[in-house]
């Protein structure tokens, strides 16, 4: 039962790793609908994430501060047991995990780091745009707006994000479902800051 915990919260920390990637803005002479930030724009977003890849499944809290270039992610359970801290930055070639384990390990990149937690590659590369419904900068995308102009659907790089807003005037997203071959992600943004 003990390697079934330690593999859940390791898979969790790792799939949250996704979030602490960075990101660029919309594709220059494109006029973004509502909703698309720059990857530059700091932001703090607290929520649950609940993530699923073939069998294994994990369900954590998160707290993500993002100031460009660095990134800052704390991991908890859903009793508010520390599970990770991530940090780093990825274009200055470091980035690191610490797990409530002990466990300590760094990377060059987000991805090589998620490899190494997870047992696979994930492109992380654009969830800093992503998480508030703007696509990465240097890859082809389409996107799917909603009566209010906000982005409701976004495709790029093999993976889909499906929005949805907390209410009619809202301009960032409460939740969202990223989805990839395999492996889904849900997330609830209970605070911007």
């Amino acid at each position: 039962m003990r390697q079934v915990c330690i593999v859940a919260r390791t898979f969790a920390a790792g799939v949250v790793l996704v979030l602490a990637a960075c990101a660029g803005a919309p594709p220059s002479g494109s006029t973004p609908p509502v909703g698309f930030a720059s990857a530059a724009e700091p932001f703090t977003a607290e929520g649950r994430l609940s993530a699923r890849h073939g069998s294994d499944a994990a369900t954590v809290h998160f707290s993500w501060m993002h100031q460009p270039p660095r990134d800052l992610l704390t991991v908890t359970s859903p009793l508010g047991q520390t599970i990770a801290e991530m940090s780093g930055d990825a274009s200055a070639g470091r980035v690191e995990v610490e797990t409530a384990e002990g466990r300590h390990d760094e990377a060059a990149d987000w991805t090589t780091l998620t490899e190494r937690t997870l047992g696979f590659r994930l492109p992380v590369e654009g969830l800093a745009a992503w998480i508030r419904a703007a696509p990465q900068s240097d890859a082809a995308y389409s996107i799917e707006t909603d009566r209010e102009g906000r982005v409701s659907l976004l495709r790029q790089a093999g993976w889909e994000i499906v929005y949805d807003y907390p209410d009619q005037v809202s301009r960032r997203p409460g939740r969202l479902r990223i989805m990839y071959p395999e492996l889904e992600i849900r997330m609830v943004i209970d605070q911007w800051r």
